[in-house]
């Protein structure tokens, strides 16, 4: 059973830089999407970036530019880079995957079935 393991977070100003990462274990068994969403108490959870198991990527608009999502360790760990972070950035950050479909697209889907615990980031003014 593939599991994640979420590293990192915590605060920063804003324009400054954080870097979450994310453990997955077992992944080998088949493939995966991998994600980060987040989340805001009050409001709906959110995908932020997403990678296919082949590398194709997928940012939501409000962190084009600003973040990169990338596979380190032959994808045995997923990385958020967080560049000129902005107040609006401040959420509850998690680390997700789920089966890829044999379609790239299917990562794309905010259905993920494998979910991290969760690591808050805070950007102050």
């Amino acid at each position: 059973e593939l599991s994640l393991e979420e590293s990192g977070g915590g605060s920063v100003q804003a324009g400054g830089s954080l870097r979450l990462s994310c453990r997955v274990s077992d992944y080998y068994q088949n493939p995966w999407c991998l994600g980060w969403f987040r989340q805001v108490p009050g409001k709906e959870r959110e995908a932020v970036a997403r990678i296919s198991d082949g590398g194709t990527t997928d940012y939501a608009g409000s962190v084009q530019g600003r973040f990169t999502i990338s596979k380190h360790n032959s994808g045995s760990t997923v990385v958020l880079q967080m560049d000129n972070l902005k107040q609006e950035d401040t959420a509850i950050y998690y680390c997700a995957a789920r089966p890829q479909a044999s379609y790239v697209a299917s990562c794309w889907s905010a259905h993920y079935t494998h979910w991290a615990q969760g690591t808050p980031v805070t950007v102050s003014s």
